[in-house]
């Protein structure tokens, strides 16, 4: 996915994200439903790391298309044991 600008003449720039190569000309702005033009921008390039740009890119398709599960996953973690000052508390 692709994020494009374009600018409407009444409500200003806004931002879609598309596929990559699929963005028309003009769009609809979603305010005010006025046919906007597609701007050209600087791209956002960085300098960070690979680990950093997978997670990000990561966080994005999970935020786009998260995945789903069928069943819980196993606990992996011990299980819980009561404290042992509850075992000298006086039942009913």
């Amino acid at each position: 996915m692709a994020t494009y600008e374009y600018l409407c003449s009444h409500c200003g720039p806004f931002d879609v994200k598309l596929t990559i190569g699929t963005a028309p000309t003009t769009y609809g702005c979603p305010v005010c439903t006025n046919t906007a033009r597609r701007v050209y921008s600087a791209p956002g390039l960085s300098s960070a790391s690979s680990a950093s740009v997978a997670l990000h890119e990561r966080e994005e398709q999970a935020r786009e298309a998260p995945t789903v599960v069928s069943e819980v996953p196993p606990r992996t973690s011990p299980e819980r044991r009561p404290h042992p000052a509850l075992s000298r508390l006086p039942r009913p």
